[in-house]
């Protein structure tokens, strides 16, 4: 069977009975540490749980030779997947301590002489990256019944062995009503672009949805461990090519046929959804119904300092970090809010909203273009923010800045999860956003006139 028959066979999973049958690797999280803190339910614990943190190996890669990163981006999926592969064996008991870090250090020592193997073949190895085999264990806060009230503890007591444990703490989330508002948005100059182009893509009614990662890890089935939500370009998957999206079809209502996709968010309730014994689902510690968006919103908006130029087609932008919680936050952009309360956004905790108020997640891409590549080797260089007062940095330029907001319908006291990585542990820091620019040179033009001379165009 062919890889794509292969992820299509997975991803038709039907439902199994209960999350129970769900086990991460056999078992829950391994806790180093449970002490109740003060004034805490004795129900309600929250624990420190290890997790696996290793060097981030793609981060070091800023120039791969065009020839060698077929080779290197399976090779730092392999990295993806050896730490995955420990991480549930960690969970389930299975191996622990010294012994699994030496066994998985010297995976990684191969896999990564691998990636400077490649790019010899090409030019100029990267030294630096051969210290990186070596990973440690991290303490992270996890909670034994999710603090989501008596339905949580009740979804809990169906599916203890589920993962649950090293789910979202009840310390990962804040009442938004708490939250003094602390958005700053830059003045505009004289000189600024102030329209905006919004795209109407829907909220993925059709379903698509996989746990591939086009941008990161190309031609590899599973390559995020986690599941992805599109709207957009409608034939997105890890084999991908820019002719193929470019033959695709699209939700866009205007013809976009630009990629736009997140990892979806779970409804931690003890339910088991379509994707149960799936890669990217449970077998990867996913559990939960996905949530359907109420709304995706999708606008380009312009430059307080001045006009925005058009993007490249085929221009690949990721924002946040899948990674943050063990590469800590360098590159997070997380932002999640409440509607009503969106001058208050946060960037390490999921928000409590109250009754009437929905949860909104929202992705501000980088805005500032390197004027020369549509990707770089770690896939950031060749985009970048502007600085708080919205200026880019010198040789880059402002490109239309591309905002996504998605917002869910969710009870109050819910127990929410965003997809992650098994050893991300599903921390709300770890959101991120992915896009793929597909949009026909005249689209984009449309968009950059409307921004400039701000108007306000669908």
């Amino acid at each position: 069977m062919s890889p794509k028959g292969h992820k299509r066979a997975r991803l038709s999973t039907k439902l199994v009975g209960v999350v129970s049958a769900l086990v991460l690797g056999g078992g829950g999280v391994a806790v180093i540490a449970g002490n109740a803190s003060a004034g805490q339910d004795d129900n309600r614990k929250s624990q420190l749980t290890t997790t696996i943190d290793c060097p981030d190996v793609g981060e070091k890669l800023t120039a791969v030779p065009e020839q060698a990163k077929a080779e290197v981006d399976a090779n730092l999926a392999k990295l993806d997947d050896q730490v995955a592969d420990a991480y549930r064996r960690l969970a389930s008991g299975q191996a622990q301590g010294d012994a699994l870090l030496g066994e998985l250090k010297q995976k990684r020592e191969q896999t990564i002489k691998g990636v400077s193997d490649a790019i010899d073949r090409a030019g100029d190895p990267p030294k630096e990256i051969a210290a990186l085999s070596s990973c440690q264990m991290k303490k992270a806060s996890a909670e034994e019944d999710g603090g989501g009230g008596a339905a949580a503890l009740a979804a809990d007591a169906k599916s203890s062995a589920a993962g649950k444990k090293g789910a979202p703490a009840k310390n990962d989330f804040v009442n938004i009503t708490k939250v003094r508002p602390n958005v700053r948005a830059p003045k505009a100059q004289n000189n600024a672009s102030k329209g905006s182009f919004s795209v109407n893509c829907g909220r993925n009614e059709n379903g698509h949805f996989n746990p591939d990662n086009v941008i990161v890890a190309p031609g590899v089935s599973n390559g995020a461990h986690h599941m992805h939500d599109y709207v957009g370009n409608v034939s997105t998957d890890a084999f991908s090519t820019n002719d193929s999206l470019a033959r695709a079809g699209t939700t866009c209502g205007n013809g976009d046929q630009s990629t736009y996709y997140w990892p979806v968010l779970r409804l931690r309730d003890g339910k088991a959804e379509k994707d149960a014994q799936a890669p990217g689902g449970g077998q990867d510690g996913n559990v939960g119904t996905i949530l359907k968006p109420k709304q995706v919103t999708i606008t380009f908006k312009g430059s307080p300092e001045g006009k925005v130029k058009a993007m490249p087609r085929f221009l690949r932008i990721i924002t946040g970090d899948a990674k943050a919680l063990t590469n800590g936050t360098a590159n997070a952009n997380a932002s999640w809010s409440c509607t009503g309360f969106e001058d208050r956004q946060l960037k390490d905790k999921y928000p409590i909203c109250p009754k009437g108020s929905d949860v909104v997640r929202t992705f501000s891409f980088q805005s500032c273009w390197d004027g020369r590549n549509t990707d770089s080797a770690n896939h950031r260089t060749h985009v970048a923010f502007a600085d708080r007062n919205g200026r880019c940095q010198k040789g880059f330029t402002a490109i239309p800045q591309l905002v996504q907001r998605i917002v869910y319908g969710v009870q109050p006291g819910s127990r929410i999860a965003v997809d992650s990585f098994p050893e991300q542990l599903h921390k709300p820091v770890t959101d991120h956003g992915d896009f793929i620019n597909v949009m026909s040179n005249g689209l984009m033009n449309k968009a950059v006139s409307c921004i400039n001379d701000g108007r306000n165009c669908r």
